[in-house]
């Protein structure tokens, strides 16, 4: 009898329990093959094809994860399980309208289920459906604390859709998260809303103190005039980054409004020399080499303006100034006269001084 009972299990071994042995091992391969030869053996259980398609979508040969799931769900509809791991395979396929229709179904066997409404959500979401997709975040959420970053996801589909307002209140939920403080201040900064982003900035610079948070923060210092608070952030920043021109650029100005103009014109040169091509820096750069009186510096910064394209009334006029203080009188008339031309009523102040130059210069002229 009992060679018998040898016989028979070698005829026909265990393999279900084969299986779900190399699931616990996290042997996919195994698992997926001894599932498939269950499967084999007893065409209508459908425990061996679910746990082989679990199998393969942990390998992420997910077009055969897919039809493993479907056969699944025709041999028993309705299995949560099924239904799931079905969308979440169909999702991670970017085949979010496919994959909603599975969750949904898994939310409505299951309505406490946090990772079906989690999975609903996401689909939704990732097809702009962020009305529909928005409750079941939520409710994902509500039922099971992990799933919260949920709503962080669901805020940056609101920050993509342009739906500030919405990002802002979600972001609001996260007050000890420095990510969304930084995102919610970026946010409030892009609206024109500096004093309000400010508190938001500094607290994930306090908590979280990276070269993205401390720019940000330093940003919205400058638009709120406050150019003392913002270098010694921008210093650390370009310390950490001395490559990155928007940083440089940013802490230029903050130096200029400071009238740090020497140090200043470093950081505009440091910038210029990053992007060559930047009429902005070399703009920028003109403009402090005149305050600190280096005019053949600021001609310089000048000249390559005008060769990148960018010249316009104001370059003109600086070039005046620059080239009258250096009584070179011929060609500061020239600037003067063009930037009249060009200005046309547009810097009246710097129209009035300049036809009061001109008056001066020619009679300068006359005499020689």
């Amino acid at each position: 009898m009992l060679a018998a009972a040898l016989l028979l299990f070698l005829q026909n071994p265990d393999y279900t329990a084969d299986g779900m042995k190399a699931l616990e091992e996290r042997r996919w391969e195994a698992a997926a093959q001894a599932f498939q030869k269950a499967a084999e053996a007893d065409p209508k259980d459908y425990s061996a094809p679910f746990h082989r398609a679990l199998a393969l979508s942990m390998l992420k040969r997910d077009a055969e994860a897919i039809a493993g799931y479907e056969k699944v769900l025709e041999l028993k509809p309705g299995l949560f399980e099924a239904e799931l791991n079905l969308g979440n395979v169909l999702l991670r396929q970017n085949q979010a309208p496919a994959a909603e229709a599975h969750f949904e179904r898994a939310s409505e066997i299951r309505p406490k289920s946090a990772a079906a409404h989690f999975g609903l959500g996401r689909a939704r979401a990732l097809q702009g459906k962020l009305d529909e997709a928005a409750p079941s975040l939520h409710k994902a959420a509500e039922l099971d604390a992990s799933f919260r970053d949920g709503l962080l996801e669901l805020a940056s589909f609101y920050e993509k859709a342009k739906r500030p307002a919405e990002a802002i209140a979600l972001y609001r939920e996260f007050p000890d998260s420095p990510a969304a403080r930084e995102r919610m201040g970026g946010l409030l900064l892009e609206g024109g809303q500096a004093a309000d982003a400010i508190p938001q900035l500094e607290e994930a610079v306090a908590k979280s103190p990276t070269t993205a948070n401390r720019f940000a923060l330093a940003a919205a210092y400058m638009r709120s005039s406050q150019p003392a608070k913002a270098a010694p952030l921008l210093e650390q920043a370009v310390a950490s980054e001395p490559r990155n021109f928007d940083l440089r650029l940013t802490f230029g100005r903050a130096l200029r409004d400071l009238r740090q103009f020497p140090n200043a014109a470093r950081e505009f040169f440091g910038a210029a020399q990053i992007r060559p091509d930047s009429v902005e820096a070399w703009s920028e750069l003109a403009g402090v080499l005149i305050l600190t009186e280096n005019y053949p510096q600021a001609l310089a910064a000048l000249d390559r303006v005008k060769a990148l394209g960018g010249e316009k009334a104001a370059h003109l006029y600086f070039r005046a100034i620059v080239l009258d203080r250096g009584k070179q009188y011929k060609p500061a008339l020239e600037a003067y006269q063009q930037f009249l031309a060009v200005s046309r009523d547009q810097n009246p102040d710097e129209e009035f001084k300049a036809r009061q130059r001109i008056r001066v210069i020619r009679k300068e002229l006359g005499k020689k």
